[in-house]
């Protein structure tokens, strides 16, 4: 492990999120998209089929949030965040998202790579084990310190300047749209029913800014197909 690895943030760009998870071993065929709006119009140019999204977004009930969440809910994949982990927020997403849809017809990791190699690893472990795992793997730090380098905004370099946290939102298979957040409880369920993450996902962050849960300060992105 790298001494002293403090994670430093992402850029919320799809294009970063791309290039990076690829570089571990997502296949060519799978990528991050931009959700620019809440409207059908906008929605639309998503490519289909999504199969998580990502938000990243400033929590203004921060102790609240973290309170909810459950073990007890099913998902194929879980972890936490740990402090060391600070401003990984972004890659536990991606791996939360990816990790949750692994089959025949959606993900198939590439063979002999990072992220296949880290799942195989860890498939057995608890969430506070997955967490230590990662945060003793440099294959995940040598790749995370290039890639928080790039990108247009001038990116916080310490967790106390740091107001935003990415998150993924997944449906299980109980059909449930749930939110994975390494700094919650567990899998927190968002709907028990759902057949339309996009869409789903969209109307809980709907929710969370009408009721002041989150500033207007965000971003969206898709996993979905190229």
């Amino acid at each position: 492990m790298v001494d002293n690895f403090h994670w430093p943030p992402l850029e919320s760009n799809p294009e970063i999120f791309t290039e990076y998870m690829a570089q571990l071993g997502l296949p060519d065929a799978w990528g991050f998209g931009e959700i620019f709006g809440f409207e059908e119009d906008l929605l639309a140019f998503v490519p289909k089929p999504v199969l998580a999204v990502i938000i990243n977004m400033e929590r203004l009930k921060k102790s609240e949030d973290k309170e909810k969440g459950s073990l007890d809910v099913k998902a194929d994949f879980y972890m936490d965040q740990t402090g060391t982990l600070d401003n990984a927020c972004g890659v536990i997403a991606c791996l939360h998202a990816i990790f949750n849809n692994l089959s025949a017809d959606k993900i198939d990791l590439v063979e002999g790579k990072t992220l296949k190699n880290f799942l195989s690893s860890v498939q057995s472990s608890n969430p506070a084990e997955r967490a230590t795992a990662l945060e003793q793997a440099t294959d995940f730090q040598s790749v995370h310190k290039g890639f928080a380098s790039q990108g247009q905004s001038n990116l916080a370099g310490t967790q106390a300047e740091v107001k935003h946290h990415f998150v993924a939102f997944v449906i299980n298979s109980e059909g449930q749209l749930i939110e994975l957040d390494g700094t919650k409880k567990g899998p927190h369920v968002i709907a028990e029913s759902c057949d339309d993450v996009l869409k789903g996902s969209v109307a809980e962050i709907q929710r969370r800014l009408a009721d002041g849960e989150i500033s207007e300060s965000l971003s969206m992105m898709t996993l979905n197909a190229k």
